[in-house]
C-alpha cells in the first residue's frame, strides 16, 4: 500500500479490538454496525443448523476481512468466533460506501476478496461432495498450509493450527471418528504430523497428490 492508501485506511479505521478465545465477533442473522480486519490470531466462520449442529464454513486467518456480507446484504449469513486471542481492526459499516466512492480501487479490492471467498467455498463444496475422506483431509491440510504460510503463520513445512479435529471434521462434513482415523492414516504414510497446535507437513507434493490438488502460490491479497 502507498502512503496515501495507508492514510486513507487510517481515516476509515475507528480503532482496534482485542478479543479472547471463544468470543463471538459476528453473529448469524445480526445487523452488525462494524466491519473488521483480523490483524492477529485465528477464528472460525460457521452456521448453526436447526438441529443444533454446526457447519464450519471457513477458517479465519490474519488479513481476512470480516462482516462484508452484512455490509452489503444487511445481515450476517454466518457467525464468526475467535479461536485464539485476536486483534481486530475496526471500521464503521456506515462509512463503507463513502470510503468506496472516495477510492474506487479499494472497492474493486473488496470485490476481489469476495470473489476469492466464493472460489474457496466452491472448492470446499466440491471436496465435500466428490473427494473421499482421505482426499478431503489431505486437500484441507494443503489449502490451510498454503494460507497459513501466506499469512505469516507457517513456513518450512510447519504451521500453527489452533483448531480442533472436530472443527476440521465439521468443515469437511465428516464424523470426528472418521476424521481422526484419516489423520492417523496420513501420519502413518509420513505425510503429516499434528502435535498440540502445530502441524508439520513432511511431504507437501505427496499430500497434494493424495488430495487431488496443486501446490500453487497464493496470490497477493489486498488488506483492508
Amino acid at each position: 500500500m502507498s502512503a496515501d492508501e495507508v492514510a486513507s485506511m487510517q481515516r476509515f479505521k475507528v480503532g482496534e479490538l482485542v478479543v479472547d478465545p471463544g468470543t463471538p465477533i459476528l453473529m448469524e442473522g445480526s445487523n452488525s454496525p462494524q466491519l473488521f480486519t483480523a490483524l492477529h490470531g485465528m477464528g472460525l466462520r460457521y452456521r448453526h443448523l436447526e438441529n443444533g449442529e454446526r457447519q464450519v464454513i471457513n477458517f479465519v486467518f490474519p488479513g481476512d476481512f470480516l462482516g462484508l456480507q452484512a455490509g452489503l446484504m444487511g445481515e450476517m449469513g454466518h457467525s464468526v468466533e475467535a479461536t485464539t486471542k485476536m486483534t481486530l481492526c475496526v471500521f464503521n459499516r456506515s462509512e463503507l460506501w463513502s470510503y468506496i466512492k472516495a477510492d474506487p480501487e479499494r472497492g474493486f479490492e473488496l470485490a476481489w476478496l469476495a470473489a476469492v471467498e466464493e472460489h474457496f467455498l466452491g472448492a470446499a463444496l466440491t471436496t465435500v461432495g466428490q473427494r473421499t475422506a482421505l482426499q478431503a483431509v489431505a486437500w484441507a491440510f494443503v489449502r490451510i498450509y498454503l494460507r497459513a504460510n501466506a499469512s505469516g503463520n507457517g513456513g518450512n513445512g510447519a504451521m500453527r493450527l489452533p483448531f480442533k479435529q472436530k472443527d476440521l471434521a465439521d468443515a469437511l462434513g465428516l464424523s470426528l471418528v472418521h476424521t481422526n482415523k484419516t489423520i492417523r492414516l496420513l501420519k502413518s504414510r509420513q505425510l503429516i504430523s499434528w502435535t498440540g497446535e502445530e502441524v508439520l507437513i513432511h511431504d507437501l507434493p505427496g499430500l497434494a497428490k493424495v488430495g487431488l490438488t496443486n501446490v500453487d502460490t497464493p496470490e497477493k491479497r489486498p488488506i483492508m
